[in-house]
């Protein structure tokens, strides 16, 4: 196993180029990035439009969500790798090419197995993509204090994009087809293309090992099986031997791909990060947050189209606060810890995700915007403290030659937080949601696909809520919209302990200041 410490740093690039151009080097990969974090928010709010358009069902709109976080994630760390061994602006001008031409496939979609599919080929090209900015932007950066401000300013690109993606989504569903929502990364594809070739440097790690392909297959299918087991247990039962199956297959595959990691002579994670707590409780931290995070928005955006009737660029108006408040916060963060300590700082924004997250599960069907806008405030703001601080924590440790790597396991834990936020909140919302709609539908004994579309989304059953009409129409809307609500309350909740428990890890495990290299 590699010896962190002892790791030869990477080649330098010019000394004069990085002085003169590296803000402008960051002012090209943040606004690359941007398409990267839009693309999720964007697609949050266009989420009710597939429904519609696609006859979706819930779980089948987690797939198209967690299709994308799933390869992005499985593919991040061997992207890491690659990016130091053959050079980081290389890998991140392919990824880039990637996930616009991937974009432009899922425009084009027509059926929601078509779509899972491009979104996964986005997610090849985000992976390439992500690990490169951060490795870039710690090269370039050497200086500890512009460090922290570089990267406060990359965090708060990623709230940007968060708040820039309702609005822009809500904007071009209301004029043109719902495959729009993809082609707005096309441009900004292009032009990143051609800042990245005029002012991002070339830098590489001469020492970097081979890239570790068994590990990034292992990975993949190990997340694969444990988010397939979790996502299709409310339609196969929690208890089906298929689904216990793969979630067992998937648990195995895990345990093999850390064997695999540490006995490798080249592995795309060096597990011998992780006995820095500094590392490890950040990477936690960091996952744990997005679980809540991306958890919510899945099931917010339907709520306030379905449930409270908003149309799409409503909608995105009414995320601004999530968005805003993140954007606003991330780059207070490091000055935070400068004044406060890591521990602080990560451990009281998991604090407010938490209370964030408990606020808006107390919503009802009856309740009006109003009453969860507290909670949506709380949840950016805490995602604001806890990323930027994590991510310093995490870069802190590592010597100047493993960035790439070290920047895709803070990718990998985003990712793979996320994903596992919209399979469990999601899941979790379909069980509740299907419990408290088959005793309902039991007496009327609809054909089999009329009762399929009502218990598979929301959605689904207010079209048919809308054809019916009359009194039975309306007792239809009523029942399905206070199950739905029930069902997000129920995912909610868990999200708020997942949160609170990182909580108790940052303030019992994460030192309280980082000590730089």
């Amino acid at each position: 196993m590699t010896n962190v410490g002892n790791v030869p740093p990477t080649a330098a690039a010019p000394r004069g180029r990085r002085a003169g151009n590296r803000w402008g080097c960051l002012v090209v990969l943040c606004v690359s990035l941007l398409i990267v974090t839009l693309d999720n928010t964007i697609l949050n709010v266009a989420l009710p439009t597939l429904v519609q358009e696609l006859d979706a069902t819930t779980t089948q709109l987690q797939w198209i969500v967690d299709a994308y976080a799933l390869v992005f994630a499985g593919l991040m760390l061997v992207s890491g790798s690659s990016a130091d061994r053959f050079g980081r602006r290389r890998v991140f001008v392919a990824g880039l090419t990637v996930f616009g031409a991937a974009s432009a496939w899922a425009a084009y979609s027509g059926s929601v197995d078509t779509l899972i599919a491009a979104r996964a080929a986005m997610g090849v090209g985000a992976a390439m993509m992500m690990p490169a900015t951060l490795s870039i932007i710690t090269d370039v950066f050497r200086e500890p204090s512009e460090r922290r401000r570089a990267i406060g300013v990359w965090a708060a690109t990623s709230g940007l994009g968060i708040a820039i993606g309702p609005v822009a989504g809500g904007l071009l569903l209301e004029h043109f087809w719902w495959g729009s929502v993809f082609w707005v990364n096309i441009p900004v594809a292009l032009a990143g293309l051609v800042g990245v070739l005029l002012l991002v440097p070339e830098s590489r790690n001469p020492a970097a090992l081979r890239p570790d392909p068994v590990g990034s297959v292992l990975s993949v299918a190990a997340l694969g099986l444990l988010l397939w087991a979790i996502i299709e247990a409310p339609v196969r039962g929690w208890t089906s031997g298929l689904v216990l199956g793969a979630g067992g297959v998937g648990l195995a595959v895990l345990v093999c791909f850390v064997f695999w990691e540490r006995t490798s002579t080249h592995p795309m994670l060096n597990l011998g990060f992780f006995r820095e707590r500094r590392f490890s409780v950040a990477t936690a931290s960091v996952s744990l947050a997005m679980f809540g995070l991306f958890g919510a928005l899945f099931v917010l955006t339907q709520y306030l189209q379905f449930g409270l009737g908003y149309t799409a660029l409503e909608t995105g108006v009414r995320i601004l606060p999530v968005a805003g408040l993140l954007a606003l916060v991330a780059p207070l963060s490091p000055v935070l810890v400068r004044w406060a300590g890591t521990k602080a700082v990560v451990g009281t924004g998991l604090v407010v995700v938490a209370g964030g997250l408990w606020q808006l599960s107390t919503a009802e069907a009856s309740s009006a915007y109003g009453d969860v806008l507290g909670g949506m405030m709380l949840l950016g703001l805490g995602a604001g403290l806890v990323v930027p601080a994590a991510l310093d924590s995490l870069m802190g440790t590592l010597p100047i030659g493993d960035t790439g790597v070290g920047s895709a396991t803070n990718g990998v834990s985003v990712q793979l937080g996320g994903a596992l936020g919209v399979a469990v909140i999601g899941s979790l919302l379909t069980t509740r949601y299907q419990d408290r709609m088959r005793p309902r539908l039991a007496p009327h004994r609809l054909p089999q696909d009329v009762s399929d579309d009502v218990l598979g989304s929301l959605g689904g059953a207010l079209s048919l809520a809308e054809r019916v009409g009359g009194t039975a129409g309306r007792m239809l809307a009523e029942v399905a919209r206070s199950s739905f609500v029930s069902g997000m309350g129920l995912g909610l909740v868990v999200g708020s302990t997942v949160a609170a428990a990182g909580a108790l890890l940052a303030f019992s495990a994460l030192p309280s200041r980082t000590s730089r290299r």
